[in-house]
């Protein structure tokens, strides 16, 4: 009983402690040396304002020199190549000063370019070509009215570029583009793609750089091309921003989930929360990289599609800077142009859908990881056959999330019945032995190798496994963790009501479930107390002080969750009200009617 007592305390706290202490992000692994590219960029970019162009062009070139960079070769592009950019002023709406070798007068109004479909609406500026609003057509945000819109309030632009030639670094983020078509695109279901171009021509030289942006009305996926012509093989620096913006009810659980993830070649996914974020290089090369909230993301990936991927086209790696904006961090991506001045990626900017992600390829469905490296390939087949179950019964049966949650925990106890009843009688039969047990243990005390063989013969004659009744709490457990992921990301339970519950991925407001949960777990123990044969300390111990550690950790959980698991306890109450009428039929038998020893054994 002690040996059970204690495996079963550990059991409980690893469901209380598991998802708090389980599932921290993997730490980023410390760079032994910076990528190659984004060196250059940003040692360029910081002591460029210090030394003059010798000493910079000296710097560039130990840099190449050491690292083994042969594409970047400032000396491979004459002073005439690279243009000199003119000092172009920002957008009206934007406090800049005036430039002074262009008036203002001269310069092309600010315009918004916007791209409207079924499923988003996108605003571009002229200036910079920066995306300045993304709003989700199929979803509102749920901290303020209107639709959700993934850019932050107060940001400059997502996505605008550099071009980094040796020492000279071209800002593109802020040069009037010409649009076509000027009035934007308008997307309706069902029809074919369309293209968006932005064009900058350089007024004294030969520099013209094209982005051109395809957009599907039924795919968040957009492809982006582009060509930088006049150079040799420049760096690509795209401005991914500073992170997607707050639009849940419950900023702070949100802000766990915001940070950024990459997918390395080599390495796999890491992500980086936004309370750990510092500025670093991640070094490449990397399949994407991603922005990400509890439920949506920004992404970039190498190339049109996974198959026309090559090393070359792989990201160089990420910027990651102090951001913008208050509390922020701004994520930089690298890639090098081609040899013919073309380069080429994908940008996904939606939901988190597992299917969708699916569809990218580079397993891109991971996008939220679980939990540390080795239990990722346990959970993921569990988290992927409940999203399955759970968006299957809710189409297929159109039912709310909640009757879904509630169908699948007893679902959950049915199936595991015959184990769950075989492993309960192992528990009555190893009751009935207990006096068998006490009377060797107190026979044998003194004597560990005789001790030990006269419970190998218990074991052998009778089948006592003091571990025999443990496997069905055991087993519920892998599920109760995947419902914990599916509940961090799954975009379908987003503001899904139920009852009195507003939104089944987000806590209990009312913390009724909570309460419930506890109620349901103080019960179990309670029965199975009851029909101990002695009164056991330890144990009623545990019945008065878990349910409140119960219902203090879930409180602040997933009210789906709190609902799956309550679920689960009240189908195993009956369950567990047989056990322990079978223990008050055996008190006081023993196996082969022996009678249990005297005092003195």
């Amino acid at each position: 009983m002690t040996t059970r007592f204690f495996f079963a305390i550990f059991l409980m706290l690893l469901v209380i402690t598991g998802t708090n202490i389980l599932f921290p992000p993997d730490p980023p692994d410390a760079a032994s040396s910076v990528s190659d590219s984004l060196v250059v960029a940003r040692e360029v970019e910081e002591l460029s304002s210090r030394l003059d162009t010798v000493q910079v062009v000296a710097l560039i070139e130990a840099l190449q020199e050491a690292l083994g960079i042969s594409s970047l070769e400032p000396t491979s592009v004459s002073p005439a190549e690279v243009p000199t950019m003119p000092e172009i002023a920002t957008s009206p709406s934007e406090e800049d000063e005036e430039p002074e070798t262009v008036e203002a007068e001269a310069l092309p109004e600010e315009r918004r370019i916007v791209v409207s479909g079924p499923l988003y609406r996108f605003e571009f500026s002229n200036y910079g070509a920066r995306l300045h609003a993304a709003e989700m057509s199929q979803f509102e945000a749920l901290n303020q009215d209107g639709l959700l819109d993934l850019i932050p309030p107060g940001a400059e632009g997502y996505l605008g570029q550099k071009l980094v030639v040796g020492s000279d670094t071209l800002d593109l983020s802020r040069v009037p583009f010409a649009v076509e078509p000027e009035g934007g695109l308008s997307l309706e279901t069902g029809a074919a793609a369309s293209r968006l171009r932005f064009t900058y021509q350089h007024p004294t030289s030969s520099f013209r750089f094209e982005t051109e942006y395809e957009f599907s009305p039924d795919e968040y996926t957009i492809r982006v091309r582009g060509r930088a012509s006049g150079l040799d093989r420049p760096l690509l620096l795209t401005d991914l921003g500073d992170g997607l913006a707050f639009t849940e009810a419950d900023s702070a659980m949100e802000a766990r989930e915001m940070g950024y993830v990459h997918n390395h070649v080599r390495e796999g996914i890491q992500e980086t929360v936004l309370r750990k974020v510092e500025p670093t290089i991640v070094e490449g090369p990397l399949l994407w990289g991603a922005l990400r909230n509890k439920f949506f993301l920004l992404a970039m990936l190498a190339s049109e599609s996974n198959e026309a991927a090559t090393e070359e086209s792989y990201l160089g790696g990420l910027l990651v800077e102090e951001g913008r904006l208050p509390g922020r961090f701004r994520v930089t991506a690298s890639q090098v142009v081609g040899a013919e001045g073309e380069f080429a990626y994908r940008l996904f900017l939606g939901p988190q859908d597992y299917g969708l992600l699916g569809s990218l390829g580079w397993d891109m469905q991971d996008i939220n990881p679980y939990g540390w490296k080795w239990i990722r390939p346990i959970m993921k087949p569990f988290v992927s056959l409940i999203t399955t179950i759970l968006i299957y019964v809710h189409t297929r049966w159109n039912l709310a999330y909640g009757w879904v949650l509630i169908l699948i925990g007893v679902g959950m106890r049915v199936l595991l019945l015959p184990l769950t009843h075989k492993s309960m009688k192992a528990q009555v039969k190893n009751m009935a032995v207990q006096p068998l047990l006490k009377e060797i243990q107190t026979k044998y005390k003194d004597n560990p190798e005789k001790l030990q063989k006269e419970m190998k013969k218990l074991h052998t004659e009778h089948g006592f496994n003091p571990f025999a009744g443990c496997l069905p709490m055991l087993l519920p457990m892998p599920m109760l963790f995947a419902f914990f992921f599916v509940f961090q990301s799954t975009i379908e339970l987003r503001g899904a009501t139920f009852l009195w519950l507003p939104d089944l991925s987000t806590k209990d407001p009312l913390y009724l479930l909570p309460v419930f949960l506890g109620a349901s777990m103080f019960l179990l123990q309670y029965v199975s107390y009851k029909s101990m044969d002695t009164p056991n300390p330890q144990m009623k111990m545990m019945m008065y002080m878990m349910p409140p550690f119960m219902i203090f950790i879930f409180a602040n959980l997933a009210s789906g969750l709190n609902l799956y698991y309550a679920t689960s306890n009240i189908v195993m109450i009956p369950q567990q009200m047989w056990i322990a009428n079978e223990r008050k039929r055996v008190k006081g038998r023993t196996p082969l009617g022996r009678s249990p020893p005297g005092p003195s054994g």
